[in-house]
């Protein structure tokens, strides 16, 4: 029981942060559609550096073009998680707003790997 207190609180250690997101990130990538959790996985990656930056800056100015009709919201974030690969100081920000999204939507991190949405 200690153990999953200390991996909840924001004062834990960088490796145990670290773990806690991942763990997260792995089951929301779980729920994109097969194709695209490909894709993602596959930028995630350490060799793919040189593609995984230019697809996050990309990926923020199309979702802050979001009133144009092939870019939308969704585009912000996705970009915001690809550029902390790389980018430490973005990592905390990346933390808070996992600790947000699990408290309102708890539901999101339920299951993972079916695919399935809600």
């Amino acid at each position: 029981m200690t153990a999953d207190f200390d991996l909840m609180t924001p004062a834990g250690s960088a490796d145990d942060r670290a773990a806690q997101r991942e763990h997260r990130l792995r089951r929301l990538i779980g729920r994109l559609p097969r194709r695209l959790r490909h894709v993602v996985h596959w930028l995630r990656r350490p060799s793919s550096r040189w593609v995984r930056r230019p697809a996050g800056i990309s990926l923020i100015l199309g979702g802050v073009l979001s009133i144009l009709p092939f870019f939308g919201l969704w585009m912000l974030p996705l970009g915001l998680l690809l550029l902390a690969e790389d980018v430490p100081s973005l990592r905390r920000a990346i933390d808070h707003l996992l600790d947000r999204i699990e408290r309102r939507r708890p539901h999101w991190f339920d299951g993972g790997d079916s695919g399935s949405r809600t």
